[in-house]
């Protein structure tokens, strides 16, 4: 399966038209956006841009995405919200939560976790691609250079479920790609230097990774 990853659209029209390129260049087989698609504002237009894609595509919103994006995915026949599903696509369960709450030098899925935490951690096992939108505390998630700003809880449920690969955004200087434990997480944030990452697997731990320049 070919996945190609991208976060922090933010609505912008320039990013749109990169990701449009590299579908037609790439011919990915999937489109998974982790979070940030739209700007505040727009969001039925910015939608209907990524549903012409012609591909299907997995969602989660982020901080910059109001709630009505979810339901607003559901409108269009390409977009599915990953919002606390479990999907699987050729051996290989993408599963995803929405929303991110930007604390100083820390993020949150909401300001109480818990009881998504122990949703979420049902529904990851070693077979799952896991889809947010911060990073987890730790990974690829430095702002300033040195601190950490990744989510902890998140981290708890990567140590625990050992998913193959966590696709993230979120952090803007922080794209590319690391591993935690047994996980292969991959910040494809579009705000950095990459125009995110293209995700080559076969539902094994045979994962090869590019960030796109």
């Amino acid at each position: 399966m070919r996945i190609y990853a991208v976060a922090d659209i933010h609505g912008r029209l320039n990013r749109l038209k990169t990701i449009r390129d590299a579908v037609m260049g790439l011919t990915p087989d999937l489109l998974v956006i982790a979070g940030d698609i739209t700007g505040y504002a727009g969001s039925t237009e910015i939608l209907s841009s990524v549903n012409d894609f012609s591909l299907p595509v997995l969602a989660v919103r982020g901080n910059s995405d109001r709630r009505r994006v979810e339901k607003l995915c559901g409108i269009y026949p390409n977009i599915t919200a990953l919002h606390l599903r479990r999907i699987v696509l050729e051996g290989l369960a993408f599963v995803g939560v929405g929303g991110t709450v930007p604390v100083p030098f820390r993020s949150r899925f909401r300001f109480r976790e818990g009881p998504v935490e122990r949703v979420l951690s049902s529904m990851v096992d070693r077979d799952t691609c896991l889809v947010v939108h911060p990073p987890p505390f730790g990974v690829r998630d430095e702002v300033l250079g040195r601190f950490h700003a990744g989510c902890r809880s998140l981290a708890r449920i990567i140590r625990k479920g050992r998913p193959r690969i966590c696709i993230c955004g979120h952090i803007h200087e922080r794209s590319g790609v690391a591993s935690m434990g047994e996980t292969l997480v991959v910040n494809c944030t579009m705000a950095g230097r990459h125009n995110g990452a293209l995700i080559e697997c076969d539902g094994t731990d045979d994962i090869r990774v590019t960030m796109l320049p």
